[in-house]
Parts: structure tokens; sequence; C-alpha cells
């Protein structure tokens, strides 16, 4: 098939399918590749495919050019795949005649250097909280790990599943936690403010070790320390070997002390996942421990609800299958109200909307005339 096509992203792909059938191209890396049998015997391939927002699964039939293509592909090649995408009943995402290629050089340079546009706008957020921090020792902690980690961190994803599990998720993640944070404490004024931000900017900087793809992939490897540690372990490893490093004699005679801010901070790190059957060493004992918690959980969880709109099926008008780790139905949100055109006249209205509120009161205007009766509200 020509690249005559638009050349979209998976995630772009995912929205477009929703309105029919789409040509398209993408350029994506190989995550994984199997060799089935169908039910019949005959063999056919699965080609997991991911770019920096999201992944598909391609399924490649004996009888079709791709499956040759599949005979000598590996796992980790850059590949471009054109093809006639649409929404499969059981499959989700999926193509029809669709043939491959390997990416050149360029394009292959091309595929990992971008970022989404969220990554880029999620780090300049960051930095910029970070550089104003009113503590100079958490400020000079946050711009030392920025500098010497920020790569690593921009390709982190923050999770394997569930939520943000993409190169570049826990940047997303990090920033979208740091917007509340902020905006909750202009309500909750007693709270230490550098602290909690500081708190989110480190409370999984251990996933930059657990869940970081590699400088040329986009999927998300397991490693050995992540495996063995988990990542709070090494955030507590981390940051205190960070702050070992941090010019403590310079402020020695503020306060709080730097013991407390430290001990403070690791209380963070150490209490975010809330229970010690989520993996919390300790138990949140602060005002900035349970909030970070709180955050944390609920950004994840909110993530989690926006994936599942945009990837489960309908199952009656305006209600979607459950979507796991979901444990119910999602019904379609409320948009907000439209307001009312300014020039409209008390004579456009309708006379429900239009009569005086004394005779709605009095009775003279039926205002519930067009209601349901098996309406239950």
């Amino acid at each position: 098939m020509a690249e005559s096509v638009s050349r979209l992203k998976i995630a772009e792909l995912r929205d477009r399918v929703r309105e029919g059938s789409v040509s398209a191209v993408i350029h994506a890396q190989v995550e994984d590749l199997r060799r089935k049998h169908a039910a019949n015997g005959n063999p056919f391939w699965e080609v997991k495919l991911r770019d920096e927002g999201d992944s598909l699964v391609l399924r490649s039939w004996q009888d079709t050019r791709s499956f040759e293509a599949c005979e000598t592909l590996q796992v980790g090649a850059a590949v471009c795949v054109s093809g006639e995408f649409a929404r499969h009943p059981s499959f989700g995402l999926d193509a029809k005649r669709w043939e491959l290629r390997l990416l050149g050089d360029a394009e292959r340079a091309a595929l990992f250097e971008g970022e989404r546009l969220a990554s880029v706008r999620a780090w300049e957020f960051i930095v910029e909280s970070v550089g104003a921090l009113r503590d100079p020792r958490l400020r000079e902690l946050g711009v030392r790990y920025l500098d010497a980690f920020g790569d690593r961190f921009r390709r982190a994803a923050a999770a394997r599943q569930n939520h943000h599990a993409w190169r570049g998720g826990l940047v997303e993640h990090t920033a979208q936690m740091m917007r509340s944070a902020k905006a909750l404490c202009t309500v909750y004024t007693d709270w230490n403010e550098d602290l909690l931000v500081s708190g989110v900017l480190f409370h999984d900087c251990g996933k930059l070790w657990e869940t970081c793809p590699p400088e040329e992939g986009f999927g998300i490897p397991f490693s050995v320390e992540g495996e063995l540690l988990g990542h709070i372990a090494i955030g507590f490893e981390f940051v205190s070997s960070l702050w070992r490093e941090l010019p403590l004699e310079l402020w020695e005679d503020l306060t709080p002390s730097n013991d407390s801010v430290r001990a403070h901070l690791l209380h963070l790190i150490g209490s975010h996942h809330g229970q010690h059957e989520f993996g919390s060493p300790v138990l949140p004992k602060t005002p900035e421990a349970f909030a970070l918690h709180f955050i944390d959980n609920l950004d994840a969880k909110l993530e989690t609800v926006r994936a599942a709109y945009e990837k489960a099926s309908p199952v009656a008008p305006g209600i979607f299958e459950r979507a796991w780790p979901l444990t119910t139905n999602l019904v379609a949100p409320l948009p907000a109200v439209t307001p009312p055109d300014p020039v409209a006249s008390e004579s456009d209205l309708p006379p429900s909307l239009a009569a005086d509120p004394d005779e709605l009161v009095s009775g003279s205007v039926d205002a519930s005339a067009d209601k349901d009766p098996y309406s239950l509200f």
C-alpha cells in the first residue's frame, strides 16, 4: 500500500476508527512476536507494536504478504505498517490487508527521538516548579535530579500496565500530580508546599530503574534491581545518596533542620502507596503524606478511566463495557452546560421557563407536563 495516506500515532488511529475504517500508516517498534495456530491448525503471526503513547496487536494470516515479512522479523525492530484499520468486535483496534517494512535509519532515529506533546509540556512544568521551590535544600536536590537523570526520567513509564504505561508516562503522571498538589495547597494553606511538591517529584523515582525503556525502545523491560527491591526501596536509596551530595553545611542554621527535611521527604516516598499490603513499608503519618497518597491514587485512577473510555466498546447507548482493572461498566460523563444565547428573548423560551415563577409555584403552569411517567426521577 502506498504511504500517501495519513501517518498516525497509534492513539490517534484508535480514536479515528471510532468513526469507521481508516487507511493509515504507523511507525512503531515490535514489542512482541509470536507464531501461533488457529483452531483449524493454520499458522498465523501475532505482532504487538508500540509507539511512544500506545500499543496494538495485529494478526497476520498465512495467505497474506505480511505473513512472509513476519517470518524474518525480530523483536525490537522498528517498522512501518500500512493498511486498513478498523475496530474489531473481539480484538479491538485491528487491521486487514496490512503490509510491513523495516524503517530506514533516519526514520528509526525520528521514531525514538520523538516525544508526545503532553510529555514535553509536562517536563517544562516540572522544571519550572522545581526551580520555584523556596526551600534551598529541596530546590537543589530537585535540580540535581533533573540535570543528572532527566533523560532517564523522560523515558520512564509510570507503570507496566494500568496507568501511564508508556515511554514518558512517568513525567506526565508526575506533572499532573504536581498541578493537583499546588492547587490543593491554595486550599490547605498549612501544608508544606515545598515538601509536598518534592514528594511528588521523587515518589516514583525508583521507577527510573524499574520501568524504564531503553534509549531506542518503547517496551518496558524487567530489571533485576526492580524485581529484587521495588521502586520504593530504590527510591529510598537513590534520594539518600543524592542528599549526601548536597552542600548541607550551607544550611545548618535553617529551620527546620536538614535532618528533619530529609526524614520527611523519605517518609513521603515510603508511605505513598498508603497501605502495607500495597507495598508501603510505613503508613502515612503527616498531612503531606496523606495528601501525596490520595493525589497519586486519584491521578492513576482517572488515567485508567480515561483510557477505558478510549478503548472500551459500548454495550448500550452511553454505557461502556468494563475495562480491567476497573470493577464496573462506565457511563458516558455528563457534559458541561451550554450557556444560553445572550440575545435570546423571553419569547424564545418554552412556556414553562418563560412563565412567572409564582405561577409555577401556584400550579397555574404545569411544569411537569412532558415528564416521562415511568422515569425514576
